[in-house]
């Protein structure tokens, strides 16, 4: 019941953030908090490169606003933990395991640039998808 509660809490709070959809073209000097810039009027239909854009968009929120600071604080509360273990082998091991894992996941998280950057490439998209 508390796992059903925190992705309903976690929707309502990305919701916004998720709809946040502008007329097509955005202002120049507009900042790229929205998703969805085209097809909001008939003169400017979505194409398959705004799809492409719109991934990257997901792709940077997640990597920048979520992942990055979560590793962060998991590299600090390990290390933290590591401390104050004050001779304690299991908190001491915890907190290695802390900090190992949470830098595993950040090279991950940034290798997931390779990984979806070699996909495109091989399904023989040619575009920029990494730069909005």
């Amino acid at each position: 019941m508390k796992k059903i509660l925190l992705i309903i809490f976690c929707c309502f709070l990305l919701t916004p953030i998720l709809i946040n959809a502008r007329e097509c073209p955005a202002p120049a000097n507009a900042p790229p908090l929205y998703i969805v810039h085209c097809g909001q009027d008939a003169s400017c239909p979505c194409e398959i490169s705004d799809f492409f854009s719109m991934l990257a968009r997901i792709f940077n929120f997640i990597v920048y606003s979520i992942a990055t600071p979560l590793a962060v604080i998991m590299i600090t509360i390990g290390a933290i933990m590591i401390l104050i273990s004050a001779g304690n082998p299991n908190l001491a091991g915890m907190g290695k395991k802390m900090l190992w894992i949470s830098a595993i996941g950040l090279v991950l998280v940034f290798c997931s640039w390779l990984i979806i950057n070699f996909i495109l490439t091989a399904l023989g998209y040619n575009g920029a998808w990494n730069v909005l």
